[in-house]
């Protein structure tokens, strides 16, 4: 690598919402501050719900119950 042409890479510590804190490097000067981490995401947490909000696939069912009772099923010839 040519010399003076990259940014510093340095270590920073992390601070979550959350009050989690971790270290990690970066060219970011100073210390960082986020909104959500791995330690209190719902998807890395496991405590993720999927909700069916307002009856979104009930509505696409009846919308589209026609168009699939239409189609017929068409059988291989031998």
């Amino acid at each position: 690598m040519k010399a003076g042409i990259h940014p510093a890479y340095n270590e920073i510590n992390v601070t979550c919402a959350c009050a989690h804190t971790f270290k990690t490097r970066s060219t970011h000067k100073g210390d960082m501050r986020v909104e959500i981490c791995s330690s209190c995401h719902p998807f890395f947490t496991g405590r993720q719900k999927l909700m069916d909000t307002a009856g979104r696939i009930d509505r696409f069912e009846k919308k589209y119950a026609v168009s699939r009772g239409a189609k017929k099923v068409v059988q291989p010839t031998a």
